[in-house]
């Protein structure tokens, strides 16, 4: 790996931390204000049910206690976004076996999917179209990153507000993952050299890092599987992954 390689690696996981610390932060500022609501709140509510409160102490203490609730209620929401941040963190951050693992493809795709959403925020809507699928044996954390890479990509390819489309299917003895965008769509020069090492489209700094090549080679000879693409000037791109439902032992690795 080149200097520059590491260099604009560096700078994407940069880029990727920053974001998942807006994501974390904002969450857990709403927690801490709330926090104080709340304690205030119970700071009143306390000499309104003390000795025998009349009725207009009452009524005062079910507002109270309904603006608790409320709060509450805001709080869970909260501690669910930053629970999912950090599942799908977990995905990433764990090494990868040496034997493939069984896993839930369709909740892989929606954690990458929580990931990729740190990149490229409101600007770009995510469509899911996810079909009932068994329990697919791979090489996760290596297959989470060819998707996040491909997601991330197709985000960068929308200009302005768009939208990306996941699909999964099953076909046969294969899972098919469709990841469809809106974007500008690949001229025929690009279209003949994106799977070549280093080729990029982006500028320095942007991207996740990993390469349609190093993808290619996930998915083909790690996993047994193909990765293809359809795209045209100004139509957008998809990008088809397919790969086993169940794998065969394989002793090498990219």
């Amino acid at each position: 790996m080149t200097p520059a390689t590491d260099l604009h690696q560096m700078a994407s996981l940069g880029r990727l931390i920053a974001g998942i610390v807006h994501e974390i932060n904002t969450p857990i500022a709403s927690v801490f204000s709330n926090t104080e609501v709340i304690l205030h709140s119970l700071e009143k509510l306390t000499p309104l049910l003390d000795g025998s409160p009349d009725v207009q102490s009452m009524e005062k203490a079910r507002r109270i206690v309904s603006t608790v609730e409320n709060l509450v209620a805001v709080d869970r929401l909260a501690c669910e976004r930053i629970r999912a941040v950090i599942r799908a963190l977990k995905l990433f951050s764990r090494a990868d076996s040496q034997q493939p693992e069984k896993v839930d493809l369709n909740q892989h795709l929606r954690d990458t999917l929580k990931l990729a959403g740190i990149e490229f925020g409101k600007r770009v809507s995510v469509e899911t179209d996810f079909a009932d699928l068994p329990e697919v044996e791979c090489y996760p954390q290596v297959l989470n990153q060819v998707f996040l890479n491909v997601l991330v990509n197709a985000a960068q390819a929308i200009s302005g507000p768009g939208k990306i489309t996941v699909r999964t299917r099953l076909e046969g003895e294969l899972v098919h993952i469709s990841i469809s965008d809106t974007g500008a769509g690949m001229t025929p020069e690009q279209k003949a050299r994106i799977f070549q090492p280093g080729f990029t489209t982006k500028p320095p700094g942007e991207g996740t890092g990993l390469g349609l090549a190093l993808c290619r080679e996930i998915i083909e000879k790690r996993h047994g599987g193909e990765i293809g693409f359809e795209s045209q000037p100004g139509q957008g791109a998809t990008f088809h992954i397919r790969i086993p439902v169940q794998q065969q032992t394989r002793s090498s690795a990219p």
